[in-house]
């Protein structure tokens, strides 16, 4: 009798697992970077950072629930929460509570609001949906469809309007973002250009800040942070943090050419920053790069980038740096 109990037991158990619905995938990377300033009086640096992602995701019907964990090197514990959130349907509604980034673009670096709610719908060809985080100044509406072939999506929060059209033309494709806030001078807009030259890829974006506004995002022409010091100027570039901090007013153009040569893909970037001034000054920069990634045997992947970058003026925020990486997907 008590080995039928314990064999009943161990079945029930094995059948629960079979029947989960649970999906794990992550990356991994290391990154051995060298840097030498353009001043004398900053330290080269060499340094070795490490960073590691998984995500969970289990399933029941039309119910999911992600967590997304995050283990870098600059973790003072060791793992990060990132994504928390439960995905459902309810009828005709989508539902979707709890915390999760809301991704980059050319205008804005990425935020996380913790306990969000959003619901979705389809009314007619547009999908509408209210995301509100902890109070009616928090709620937004987003209203998006196709119109003649192109995507659009409005997008109103606060008395602050956003708009961003894309499609495709003669095998060109744009997109045009523009951020229209309530605030004086604090408008943004970018126009991304992505096309073929013969069988190089091109890429084009160009984003225009008004003088109260600054320009974000972890995006192909950069990882450009939001932030500035308390009398508005930009966080020195380089000496302190290595990131690039973006100033009120900025303005940014940038190219990418890519190909594929003997295996290798190559990618190379030109981004030239203004300060949004009629001359050359302080703060006005040049960015060159140069990005070959190669598959390797066993599933990785290594990425060797070289970045040349000038500050007009500033000697210790212009550098050169070389960037090896070994990345997996899993």
């Amino acid at each position: 009798m008590k080995k039928q109990i314990i064999a009943a037991a161990v079945a029930a158990t094995m059948t629960s697992v079979a029947l989960a619905d649970i999906s794990i995938t992550g990356s991994t990377k290391v990154n051995y970077t060298a840097t030498e300033y353009d001043s004398a009086a900053v330290a080269n640096t060499n340094a070795v950072a490490t960073e590691h992602d998984i995500k969970i995701v289990g399933k029941n019907g039309d119910t999911s629930y992600t967590v997304s964990l995050e283990m870098d090197n600059a973790e003072d514990n060791g793992i990060d929460v990132e994504d928390n959130y439960i995905t459902t349907k309810i009828g005709d509604f989508s539902v979707k509570a709890g915390d999760w980034d809301n991704g980059n673009n050319f205008l804005r670096e990425s935020s996380r609001t913790n306990n969000s709610a959003e619901i979705s719908t389809n009314v007619g060809p547009a999908k509408v949906t209210w995301w509100s985080g902890h109070g009616t100044a928090d709620d937004k509406f987003t209203l998006s469809t196709d119109v003649a072939g192109a995507s659009v999506k409005f997008v109103t929060q606060a008395k602050d309007q956003e708009y961003v059209v894309s499609g495709n033309v003669a095998g060109i494709g744009a997109t045009v973002h523009m951020d229209a806030n309530n605030a004086a001078n604090t408008d943004k807009r970018s126009v991304e250009l992505t096309g073929k030259l013969g069988g190089m890829g091109v890429k084009f974006v160009d984003v225009d800040t008004d003088t109260g506004a600054y320009f974000g995002g972890d995006m192909w022409y950069g990882d450009w942070e939001q932030t500035y010091g308390a009398a508005g100027t930009a966080t020195a570039q380089g000496t302190a943090t290595g990131l690039w901090y973006a100033q009120k007013g900025m303005d940014i153009r940038a190219v990418e050419l890519s190909t594929a040569v003997a295996g290798n893909d190559v990618k190379f970037r030109h981004i030239a920053v203004d300060k949004d001034t009629a001359t050359v000054d302080a703060n006005d920069r040049t960015i060159n790069r140069v990005i070959v990634t190669r598959p390797l045997a066993g599933g990785t992947t290594l990425e060797v980038m070289y970045t040349d970058a000038e500050e007009t003026g500033d000697t210790a925020a212009s550098y050169s740096q070389l960037d090896v990486e070994l990345s997996v997907k899993f």
